[in-house]
Parts: structure tokens; C-alpha cells; sequence
């Protein structure tokens, strides 16, 4: 149903309990160890956070046969940008102030964790069929502490949807970025297109 940077996603069945998941699946064979670090971060940053409009990790299974892992999360139908792209579909103002407010809670919970998100677009913001808006994807995701101004890449966030400061080079950054990025899925949602697109920096 999706493929990340370094996995693929599928849409599986507990035969346990009858549920049905999606499976991020890690290949071990081929991967660099800077993969290794941010699939780790990744399920660190996802073990940390619990909160309604965060998607859950709901467990880890490993294959010895295929040498991978698998992150087992909740399933869930849409993703913003998939709705977005259906033609004819306008989002209602009500709609839009919905699916803001349960972005920006996400957001407040990653932030008061430490946790900065670093890639907010439509594709990572997942949809059910009631409406619920969770965040998902932090496989750029890092952590940081506004009192010890540790250096990070600007290399993050996508171009639509990144800040002028890291498009400048910024390597000292904080909740902003993410804020950004909200604030540009807003832009987009109430204009029915992307706001920035732009094929280079």
C-alpha cells in the first residue's frame, strides 16, 4: 500500500486477532548502517509517543527467512493527500479546522516529547473513516532538546513543505519547521492546491 525511504508498506491481517494491520517491512540484507540508525530512532521516537493523533506502533516481528523486520501499526483507510487528489472533492471549512486541530495536537505531543517530526506533508497525515487525522512516518523524525542547541541536517522536510530556513542551510532549528509545514497543508486544504510547489530549492 506504500513505500517509504527504506521499506515497504503493506496492508496484512492479525490471524490472531482478526484485525487488520499495516506492515512496514525493513529489509536487513542491503542495509547502510546510517538506515540501521534511522529505523532505529524511528521505533525509539514511536515507543515514546501515545497520543490519539499519532499513528501506534503496535509491535515488532522479525523474519529470519527474509532477514526482516516488520513495524506493525494500525490500519488506517486515507491518507490527506489521497483525498485530496479525488476529483471534485472540495474540503468544508468545518473539515479543514477538524483536521488542523487534531494536526496541531499531534504536533504539541511530539514537541512537548522532544520529538521534532521534520517531514509533515499530506501523504504522512493518515485518514480512518471517521475522520481521524494521525500522523505517521517518522522515519526523519529526531529528537531534540531546546536547551542544547545540537547541530541537525537541513536536508529534511519536503521541498514543498520546507521552511526557509532550512532551505537556506539552517543546521540549528527547532518546532517551527513542523509548524511550517502545518501551516502549508492549512494554505493547501483551503486553496484545493499545493501552496510552494517547487522543483528546486
Amino acid at each position: 500500500i506504500g513505500q517509504g525511504t527504506y521499506s515497504n508498506v503493506y496492508k496484512a491481517r492479525d490471524l490472531i486477532t482478526g484485525k487488520i494491520v499495516a506492515l512496514k517491512k525493513v529489509r536487513f540484507d542491503n542495509l547502510e548502517p546510517e538506515s540501521v540508525k534511522f529505523m532505529a530512532r524511528e521505533i525509539i521516537i514511536l515507543k515514546k509517543l501515545n497520543h490519539p493523533n499519532i499513528i501506534k506502533l503496535q509491535g515488532l516481528v522479525t523474519s529470519r527467512m527474509s532477514s526482516s523486520l516488520y513495524l506493525v501499526f494500525e490500519y488506517m483507510e486515507h491518507d490527506l493527500s489521497g483525498l485530496a487528489a479525488v476529483q471534485g472533492v472540495k474540503f468544508t471549512e468545518p473539515q479543514v479546522k477538524c483536521y488542523i486541530k487534531q494536526l496541531l495536537s499531534g504536533l504539541e505531543h511530539c514537541h512537548e516529547n522532544g520529538v521534532l517530526h521534520r517531514d509533515i506533508k499530506g501523504s504522512n497525515l493518515l485518514i480512518d473513516n471517521d475522520g481521524i487525522l494521525k500522523i505517521a512516518d517518522f522515519g526523519l523524525a529526531s529528537f531534540f532538546n531546546p536547551q542544547q542547541k545540537q547541530p541537525m541536517t537541513s536536508r529534511v522536510v519536503t521541498l514543498w513543505y520546507r521552511p526557509p530556513e532550512l532551505l537556506l542551510g539552517a543546521t540549528s532549528y527547532g518546532v517551527g519547521i513542523d509548524l511550517w509545514s502545518a501551516g502549508c497543508i492549512l494554505a493547501e486544504l483551503l486553496a484545493g492546491k499545493p501552496i510552494l510547489p517547487g522543483r528546486t530549492e
